[in-house]
């Protein structure tokens, strides 16, 4: 059911690999609510993927960019901005990549080259994405950027290696740049901590298959799907949170706070 929640509202959606990934979901869910948009991704992911489908489906233009390069990123806004006929509303961060996780390197032998280009894609793109806004004087009063986490920020899970402390360093961006964003345009930034969710992305992680059991037995209400994420990252679009800034919010089905489930005990002892 659609409430309109982002009715005349225009937005920038990054990630959007294919049907599985939240990114699309977020874009479907926008459209829904009302939203206009504009879609993008690096040129590579965009040839791997099915964004023309998306596009198509929710009426959006695409736009490709090098979320490490500020002059496209500058570009981004700017033809954003013109297509839409305004200033932004919502932008969602979705955008990760570790080369050290894909070729299964353990986090005490990391490659440093590869770690680098972890943080610049997955990190610092979030900071040159608001930095570049920033600079256009971009995004209205009360707008909202979301970026996507993972619990492995605030705790250890070794196979998540280098992608841990890039996620810590994302949270860390919403906060400082939320802090200077929100005293000066009243802009709030915030990052989602999302359950394990069967993505392109997190498939390809060594392991994920048997978390993803273990997180959705040790949560209360199970994994938060994709669509679930698309749907609570509405809300932090719409104007029904606008005094929400600087967060990193957990939608897990309650992982974060849960000790061990009765549920996870007596599969254990089997």
């Amino acid at each position: 059911m659609a409430y309109n929640l982002l009715k005349g509202k225009r937005g920038i959606i990054t990630g959007a690999l294919d049907e599985n990934s939240i990114a699309w979901k977020v874009a479907q869910k926008c459209h829904e609510e009302g939203a206009t948009f504009t879609l993008t991704n690096a040129p590579i992911a965009m040839r791997m993927g099915e964004i023309n489908k998306l596009a198509e489906a929710t009426n959006s233009k695409i736009i490709p960019a090098d979320a490490t390069s500020m002059d496209d990123l500058t570009k981004l806004y700017t033809d954003s901005m013109d297509i839409l006929g305004g200033k932004i509303d919502f932008v969602l961060h979705s955008i990760g990549m570790s080369v050290n996780i894909r070729k299964n390197i353990p986090y005490t032998e990391l490659n440093y080259d590869f770690y680098n280009k972890g943080i610049d894609v997955s990190a610092l793109s979030f900071h040159k994405m608001l930095a570049a806004a920033h600079k256009l004087d971009a995004l209205n009063e009360h707008a909202s950027v979301v970026a996507l986490s993972y619990i492995a920020a605030q705790r250890t899970y070794p196979f998540y290696t280098d992608m841990a402390d890039i996620k810590a360093m994302l949270e860390s961006i919403a906060r400082t740049f939320g802090y200077h964003y929100g005293k000066q345009k009243k802009v709030r930034i915030n990052t989602i901590s999302q359950s394990p969710t069967k993505t392109t992305a997190g498939g390809g992680i060594k392991g994920f298959s048997d978390f993803y059991t273990f997180a959705d037995l040790q949560s209360p209400l199970g994994n938060a799907s994709a669509d679930d994420c698309a749907a609570y990252t509405v809300s932090l679009f719409s104007d029904l949170t606008r005094m929400v800034t600087m967060q990193n919010l957990y939608h897990d089905g309650g992982y974060s706070s849960t000790g061990i489930s009765t549920e996870l005990i007596e599969k254990i002892s089997q």
